[in-house]
């Protein structure tokens, strides 16, 4: 498999950087871009040691600044789920259990940084590295619906423990450009080292419900670091 995946890979970059690929693409420097991915979230050092991977998305706005647009300032914002856990319970006491609910407790991390960002702003294969500082939010939410209401929204909702912190992440990658109406179209592929530095956050089970309707909050602190496997698609304005 992991044969047949390079073999595809090799056969994509040989076609985008072929000349027949090349002369459908308009090669005219982009100056301004936005983009948007989904990401495989990988725990790092210490926080590997009490999550597992995650999910998300996130989007980016990158204004060119000088050299054509190859030096740049990008802005991007995410999103990371790193656990979930739903069970059913009564709606209340009152009630009892003739109706339940699904009660869903997520753990969830939000971010949003800014920096600049050097690439090779033309050509069918466009590599960029970027810098940035900002920051990043864990939050647990526990949140209730109707038991097996799939598609309807909660009725209630509460933040159980979060924590805020300053941040920066490190990144790589390769956009590979489309032909697509002459339109500075890419797949963007890449990968980013996000440190959040030593947070306090919970973790799947964190959580200890009591018979009296009380909870324990368990919280971990620790460094929090993570590498994230982006892939999406970014679309460009030139002028």
């Amino acid at each position: 498999m992991n044969k047949r995946i390079l073999a595809l890979a090799t056969g994509a970059f040989a076609i985008a950087a072929s000349p027949v690929f090349a002369q459908d693409l308009d090669l005219r420097p982009v100056r301004a871009r936005a983009g948007g991915a989904f990401t495989i979230a990988a725990p790092a050092g210490e926080f590997a040691d009490y999550v597992g991977t995650g999910w998300g998305v996130n989007g980016h706005f990158t204004l060119g600044l000088a050299g054509e647009g190859a030096l740049g300032l990008r802005f991007g914002a995410g999103f990371i789920n790193y656990g979930n856990e739903t069970k059913t319970v009564c709606l209340s006491q009152t009630v009892g259990c003739r109706i339940t609910v699904d009660l869903t407790t997520s753990n969830n991390i939000g971010y949003a940084n800014l920096g600049p960002e050097l690439s090779l702003p033309v050509g069918p294969l466009q590599p960029y590295v970027n810098l940035s500082a900002g920051f990043s939010y864990f939050a647990t939410m526990s949140s209730v619906k109707g038991t097996g209401n799939v598609s309807g929204d909660d009725f209630a909702n509460t933040t159980n423990f979060d924590d805020f912190t300053f941040a920066w992440q490190a990144g790589a990658g390769l956009r590979i450009a489309l032909p697509v109406a002459r339109l500075p179209v890419a797949i963007d592929l890449g990968l980013r080292y996000h440190t959040n530095g030593e947070a306090e956050y919970l973790r799947e089970g964190g959580i200890i419900d009591h018979p009296d309707g009380s909870i324990t909050l368990n919280p971990i602190r620790s460094e929090a670091n993570l590498v994230a496997i982006n892939i999406g698609v970014t679309a460009g304005v030139r002028w």
